[in-house]
């Protein structure tokens, strides 16, 4: 057992400390060296909010801890599993764990943090701004800990969660460097039985997926990547010694938003640039900036009305609804509307000018056609900006960008675009990148080419569920759920963040509480009416799915071909993937659930539990 250490300072470069997680080129491709992290269940209660951080210890977890009840003949090892120690599993083990459940966090990284445990590029950061990326669920987290800029770095927000580890004692409880491979359903003890990369096998009566929705990687499906004689890198999977570029000649291929944060940091170090792009995006200045002591006491005073207002608002973030049409505004009207918007610093900034600019394409065309006026007016050679210009889909049904010196990185003489569709990439040499017009020679090659979003890090893992039916076999004409929450025929099975919910259409920590609150209380539900089954029914899957899809189509975003679509990986389903109706909305639909009785799901109580083996579908009928 290692010593325990310090207590950690909350905050960040104004006085909190530096966090280095872990040192060399760490993966979660597959285990780390085994060196288990301690996870170690219990039905204890949570310490209090300001107890000292524990370390984690070494070793293999125990089978049992001493206070600890031993499972019973017959019951799983566990009352709940999540898999994954991001934002998502982080929250799910400490509310889980406030119900005093048996519950373990296995984690394929060798350090929690998930997607910003991976995602460590130059220049990432969140395009939600820091007070509202955040956890809401502790007053005193909010009081304690500052942020340093309006849109935290990666290192920043990392040190937040190892920060949030330590002070609810969440460590004890996690297995890193431990991918669940598989999960299979045993349908007469209501359990699923999970099976590791490293060999172990665990039984636990209910799983969360805490996967993450940007987690599964793409790789480059380029002809003769693996000729290359330079560096490859990805921007997903980074190495955390860092990667020194200056005075290489570097080429990066994909222009979305995580290359639209790399791009300006790595025309400072690199001795040549050239960005390979097929479709251009619309980006929007964030004006990132330091925060003031001043803001930051101001913010301090206000978190509760704020985060109030959150929980009611359309997607997690503070922002005045739009009321009018920009098709009736007139045209100075809208330009300033348009300013205001561009000048926010916000990613929904111009979107939520007027009410219809994601549902009528004439309004959309006034927005856009703004962006487009601005990349003219900041990129100086007319052939680059036209490059940069989005033309072909509507403004803001491909997610938008946060700028931080992107369009101006393209005036620098070293950096060069090259327009795929003018000039399409044939492959990759040992020299470089060729294209049908030259081959432009490399040091290295950047890999922005994004994630199998929102279903393949839930595909990644063999699911089997009632009848031996795989999820993927399910999934296989695209997703489908309740309320993003439960797939009809894999019970006890929960997503955080999935398919089918809000989702990557609002802030994402707010979405990720809301749904880790109603899944802590629906299993509260079920194990105080003595129930160890929940599944959704079909028709109620079946009515939520066109639900999602007639709201999605009363909307612009159906229109385009992008990762919300699943368009950017061959051979997936074209399904809108998220719930374009609002998180508010969603929310009402989550708690009406609950409140009749968790209606659209099947609770059911197995031959085996010392309850009454009534099963029932919320308050409708049995065959409802």
């Amino acid at each position: 057992m290692a010593a325990p250490a310090e207590r950690a300072r909350p905050g960040t470069g104004r006085g909190g400390p530096s966090a280095n997680p872990s040192a060399g080129s760490a993966r979660c491709a597959g285990p780390p060296p085994r060196e288990d992290w301690g996870s170690r269940y219990s039905r204890a209660a949570p310490p209090p909010d300001d107890a000292p951080r524990r370390a984690h210890g070494h070793g293999r977890p125990p089978a049992h801890r001493p206070g600890n009840p031993r499972t019973a003949p017959g019951e799983p090892q566990l009352d709940a599993a999540v898999v994954g120690a991001g934002f998502a599993g982080l929250y799910q083990l400490y509310r889980l764990r406030r119900l005093g459940l048996r519950t373990r966090v296995f984690e394929a990284c060798d350090d929690i943090g998930g997607t910003w445990y991976r995602n460590r590029y130059p220049g990432a950061r969140c395009d939600i701004e820091s007070a509202a990326y955040s956890y809401s669920f502790s007053p005193e987290l909010d009081q304690e800990w500052e942020w340093s800029e309006r849109y935290a770095a990666q290192p920043e927000i990392l040190r937040y969660l190892h920060h949030v580890a330590d002070r609810f004692d969440l460590r004890r409880d996690i297995t890193l460097g431990t991918r669940v491979d598989r999960a299979v359903y045993d349908e007469a003890g209501h359990a699923w039985r999970l099976t590791t990369d490293t060999g172990e096998t665990v039984t636990a009566r209910f799983v969360v997926l805490a996967t993450g929705c940007m987690s599964a990687v793409k790789k480059p499906d380029v002809p003769g990547a693996d000729t290359f004689a330079g560096r490859t890198l990805h921007t997903a999977d980074w190495p955390h010694e860092g990667a020194d570029l200056a005075g290489r000649r570097v080429a990066v291929i994909g222009t979305g938003c995580s290359a639209v944060q790399l791009i300006p940091v790595l025309a400072e170090q690199a001795a040549a640039l050239t960005v390979f792009q097929r479709t251009p995006v619309y980006a929007l200045p964030a004006h990132n900036r330091p925060l003031s002591a001043a803001e930051t006491a101001e913010l301090k005073a206000r978190y509760p009305a704020y985060r109030a207002a959150q929980r009611r608002s359309r997607g997690g973030t503070l922002v005045e609804p739009p009321t009018g049409s920009a098709l009736k505004a007139d045209e100075a009207e809208r330009t300033a509307a348009y300013e205001a918007g561009w000048n926010s610093g916000l990613l929904s900034g111009l979107l939520r000018t007027y009410t219809d600019i994601l549902t009528d394409r004439a309004a959309n065309e006034t927005a856009a056609e703004h962006v487009r006026a601005k990349i003219r007016a900041i990129v100086a050679d007319p052939a680059t900006a036209e490059a940069l210009t989005p033309r072909t889909y509507p403004f803001g049904t491909k997610r938008p960008c946060l700028d931080s010196g992107y369009y101006t990185a393209y005036n620098r003489p070293h950096v060069r675009l090259v327009d795929l569709t003018r000039t399409p990439l044939t492959r990759i040499t040992p020299a470089g990148i060729r294209t049908t017009e030259r081959e432009h020679p490399a040091d290295a090659i950047v890999f922005a080419t994004g994630f199998d979003a929102l279903t393949g890090s839930q595909l990644a893992v063999d699911i089997i569920g009632k009848g031996g039916r795989t999820l993927r076999e399910k999934w296989a004409g695209g997703p489908r759920n309740h309320l993003g929450l439960l797939s009809a025929g894999f019970p006890n099975l929960f997503t955080v963040l999935g398919p089918l919910s809000p989702s990557v259409l609002s802030n994402a920590v707010f979405s990720i509480e809301q749904h880790v609150e109603w899944i802590t209380d629906c299993i509260a539900h079920l194990r105080g009416a003595g129930l160890t089954e929940i599944d959704a029914t079909p028709e109620a899957e079946d009515r939520w799915c066109a639900h999602v899809a007639e709201t999605a189509s009363a909307t612009l975003y159906p229109h385009t071909d992008s990762w919300y679509t699943g368009a950017n990986v061959p051979g997936k389903p074209r399904v809108f993937l998220a719930y374009a109706g609002g998180a508010d909305r969603y929310r009402e639909a989550c708690e009406a659930s609950a409140r009749d009785g968790y209606r659209g799901f099947a609770l059911s109580a197995a031959a085996s539990a010392p309850a009454t083996g009534r099963t029932r579908r919320g308050r409708a009928p049995l065959d409802g």
